[in-house]
This record gives structure tokens, C-alpha cells and sequence, in this order.
């Protein structure tokens, strides 16, 4: 099992769609990734729902777990995550229980609310405008834990729920994820496992998220004690310089959706060296750096290790990026060694 600072290694990879790339050219490099990160004994592959955004692929997490569980042999894959209120907790049992009975215990169900996508997005997928089903979030969890059978059947105003089929019996690896103390309080409360979205939302509030899961923790029928993984943003390159430069596509895309613009797809390496830079922008892009593990390896390693050691997680999982695969695949392979 790879690991760093005595926690395993796991992968969240966002089925990047680069400028001049094809949906099936990002998808195939998605599972070439994860085929990588077999090889390498990581502990897990994940992917995160996003809708409307040309530069994210993963639309259709089930759909993409199946082929990557079909194209792998070992490594537990899942979602990092599936944005629950998007859907009916019914469907999502039937997709994930189908994963199971497909490929076993090799499938995680990693869970958000928030809707991963634009509020006009949001409200065609959910067939509404209002915020009924993100405040609805705890009840869909626990339905879902109902469905697998992990806690007894429940019943609504029509009488006892259907069972889902394939589902019962079937449960996947399920964990909260979240970028606040709301989903850390939640996953305590209900004895599940805990990830924090660290690679998008860090700064002084990650340990206090990890300290509010842990003291909100109650043992369940899952875990008997807390269990947490801290997601960070990862490139190793020759040195500290060199990752920061193939870190700019990206800040240079986060920056452009940070000021409203129309989402577009990753900008190339050439495109991001050539763009005329406001001051603005390059402050973000070191703002968004920091406490990142971008760098040569032994800086790369060194912040993974700062970071596990302010959190107490108990896994990580790095989120590499950089301007193409190669440098993607570099990184996880000099983290494995």
C-alpha cells in the first residue's frame, strides 16, 4: 500500500478536459491514470460529479466507477462525490448497489450537497430553484443507509420504503464529504467516515473541520471510532519553481470562475505563459498554492506530512494536477516510490 507520513495514499481525479482535447481523449486518460495508480498500490481512485463545466468530464460518476472498476484489478474506486441532493437516495442505492454486486468490496460511496454546478444547472437537475433539497441532505444519508440495510427499513406517510434492488445487501464504503464544519458535524453524528475538500477550500479552517468531526463523533454500525481522509491538490516537479509554473493552467482557470466568467475548458500550458497577467490573478494563483503540495518531491512530501499532522487524518488524497497527463502520472509515481 503506498503511503506518506505513515497514512495511505489515495487519488481523486477530476476527469480534466484540456483545450484542444476530446471528452473520450480526458475520459481515457482518466483510466489510464487510474490504472497507474493500481500499479502503484494507492488505496483508492475517486471522481467527482460536476455538471456544465467543458473543463470536467465526470458528469456521470456510477458510469465512470464501472468502467474504471472494469479496467482495474485491485484498487478501491468510488466517488469523490456523488452530490446527493441532486438525485433520489433510491437511484443512487441502485447504481452503487450494481457497482458492488458487480466488482465487490471494491466501491466507495463518497457523498456531498452541495450541487456541483451553477445554481441555474442545479435547478434542472433537481426541477426546482429552492434550497429544500440541500436542507434535506441528513434525510437523504439516511436513506441511504436504510436502502443498503445498514441501519432497519424506514417507512413515509405511503407506508415502508421499497427495497432497492440491487442495493440491499449490496452497500458500498460510504463517506460524508465536505468543505465545512456542516458535513464534518454530520458525519460525526452519524458514525461515517469523513473527507475534507482541503484541495479547494483550505486555509485555517481545515483542522477545525477534522476537530469538529472528531468531537461530534458517535460510534455506529459503520465505525466503532473516527475515520478521516484530507484531499490536497499535489504536483511534484524537478523543483519547487518548476510545479508552481505547471500549477497556472489551473489557477489560471479557477481565476477566470472566480470572477464570473463563462466556464471554459483548462487553458494549455503555452496559453497560461502567454496571458497578460493582472495582479489579481497572480495573487490568487499563490493564494491557492499555499498549503497545496506543489514542488520537488521532498517539498511535495513535506507538506502532505504538515498537513496530516494539523488535521490527524488518517488517509490522504492527492488530487494531482498540472497542465497534462504526463505530469499527472510523474506525480503519483514519485510519490509511490
Amino acid at each position: 500500500m503506498t503511503s506518506l507520513a505513515g497514512v495511505p495514499l489515495s487519488v481523486l481525479d477530476l476527469a480534466s478536459v484540456y483545450e484542444g482535447m476530446t471528452h473520450s481523449e480526458a475520459l481515457a486518460q482518466t483510466i489510464k491514470t487510474a490504472q497507474l495508480a493500481d500499479e502503484l498500490d494507492y488505496r483508492r481512485f475517486w471522481v467527482a460529479e460536476h455538471h456544465g463545466m467543458p473543463a470536467v468530464a465526470s458528469s456521470a460518476p456510477a458510469v465512470l466507477i464501472g468502467a474504471i472498476a472494469a479496467a482495474t484489478k485491485k484498487i478501491r474506486v468510488g466517488s469523490g462525490g456523488v452530490m446527493l441532493p441532486n438525485h433520489s437516495s433510491l437511484v443512487i442505492a441502485e447504481q452503487f448497489g450494481t457497482l458492488v454486486a458487480l466488482h465487490g468490496d471494491r466501491i466507495d460511496l463518497g457523498l456531498g450537497r452541495a450541487p456541483g454546478t451553477d445554481q441555474l444547472t442545479a435547478s434542472i437537475l433537481r426541477r426546482n430553484l429552492g434550497d429544500e433539497t440541500a436542507d434535506d441532505f441528513p434525510n437523504q444519508v439516511v436513506e441511504l443507509l436504510a436502502f443498503f440495510g445498514t441501519i432497519p427499513p424506514l417507512e413515509n406517510g405511503l407506508g415502508a420504503m421499497p427495497s432497492a434492488v440491487p442495493g440491499l445487501g449490496d452497500s458500498p464504503e460510504m463517506w460524508l464529504l465536505g468543505s465545512s464544519g456542516f458535513s464534518a458535524r454530520l458525519a460525526g453524528m452519524l458514525g461515517l467516515p469523513f473527507a475534507f475538500a482541503h484541495h479547494f477550500a483550505g486555509g485555517a479552517n481545515t483542522p477545525v473541520a477534522f476537530q469538529i468531526y472528531r468531537d461530534s463523533f458517535e460510534p455506529s454500525a459503520i465505525l466503532r471510532e473516527p475515520h478521516s481522509m484530507v484531499a490536497v491538490a499535489t504536483i511534484v516537479a524537478d523543483s519547487n519553481e518548476e510545479a508552481l509554473r505547471l500549477a497556472m493552467p489551473n489557477a489560471l482557470y479557477f481565476s477566470r470562475l472566480r470572477t464570473g466568467a463563462r466556464p471554459g475548458r483548462i487553458p494549455t500550458l503555452e496559453e497560461t505563459e502567454a496571458h497578460d497577467w493582472t495582479q489579481l490573478e497572480l495573487a490568487f494563483a499563490h493564494e491557492r498554492a499555499a498549503g497545496q503540495a506543489f514542488g520537488s518531491l521532498e517539498s511535495a512530501t513535506a507538506s502532505i506530512a504538515e498537513l496530516v499532522a494539523s488535521t490527524q487524518a488518517d488517509e490522504v488524497i492527492v488530487v494531482p494536477q498540472g497542465p497534462g497527463l504526463e505530469t499527472k502520472l510523474r506525480t503519483l509515481r514519485e510519490l509511490s516510490a
